[in-house]
């Protein structure tokens, strides 16, 4: 799916942050290939003990990995951009929550992003424009 800020790589991203970045970019990639089962029950094991991300925290993960990489900033790279996000998260010890679904409203097209306080981060969409089939939410906010 094609949203402005996926089209645009953010400038001003830490070296350190960069780094953390790169480091959960493979592992984003490799989950990215995984049937949709795995990679729910692979994120409910890793975002075990995390505390929910802010929508501040989230969006410097989701930057950071349109910052390392070319194909998370692209608009055919929103899976391994919102797993990627989510890892950086976690290695700060917070988890946003990542959603996969649908956009219904034509033409149909499948999304992958990561949501904080309830809303989708930086997608430069309203919130409801897209329908959630699988999220992973941190445990303390499992209850919506």
């Amino acid at each position: 799916m094609t949203t402005p800020s996926a089209l645009v790589r953010p400038a001003g991203v830490p070296f350190a942050r960069r780094a953390a970045a790169r480091a959960v970019l493979l592992p984003a990639v490799v989950l990215s290939l995984l049937p949709p089962r795995r990679v729910r029950t692979v994120l409910g094991l890793v975002c075990r003990g995390a505390r929910p991300a802010t929508a501040e925290q989230a969006k410097n993960a989701r930057d950071a990995m349109c910052a390392v990489s070319l194909r998370c900033a692209g608009p055919r790279g929103c899976l391994p951009r919102s797993l990627g996000a989510a890892l950086l998260c976690r290695l700060g010890g917070h988890w946003p929550t990542w959603c996969t679904g649908v956009r219904v409203v034509p033409p149909f097209t499948a999304h992958a992003w990561i949501e904080a306080d309830g809303r989708p981060v930086d997608e430069g969409v309203p919130d409801g424009y897209f329908t959630r089939l699988i999220a992973v939410a941190p445990a303390r906010s499992r209850s919506r």
